[in-house]
């Protein structure tokens, strides 16, 4: 089992940044694929970005937030983080952190684990 906490959501003005913090805990050894994920209110829950857990990163993100929000890691603290830059209303959501993916999966439903959840709000 892997257990992930996120953390680093708030309220900010649009433009502005914020940076997501993913812990994890458990049996990360061989979990290769992680990502984060969005869910806005009344939408399904969608891909942000994916980056690999060991040796070189290979990342991947989704269109809407390409050049503007970065993924990274850090093994020896088992975290993963999502700079967000330059935000925007439209990025309002609960993010979630997953794991145990295929690297670079884009559906949810191929991830085993995931976070609580942490709220980005984001004001015009």
């Amino acid at each position: 089992q892997v257990q992930l906490v996120e953390s680093g959501g708030g309220l900010v003005q649009a433009g502005g940044s914020l940076r997501l913090s993913c812990a994890a805990s458990g049996r990360t050894y061989g979990t290769t694929g992680w990502a984060w994920f969005r869910q806005a209110p009344g939408k399904e829950r969608e891909f942000v970005a994916a980056i690999t857990w060991s040796g070189a990163s290979t990342i991947w993100y989704a269109n809407s937030v390409k050049g503007r929000f970065t993924i990274s890691r850090d093994n020896a603290k088992n975290t993963v983080y999502l700079q967000l830059n330059s935000l925007k209303p439209e990025d309002t959501a609960v993010y979630y952190c997953a794991a145990g993916g295929r690297p670079g999966a884009q559906n949810p439903y191929q991830y085993d684990y995931w976070g609580q959840g942490t709220q980005v709000t984001i004001s015009s």
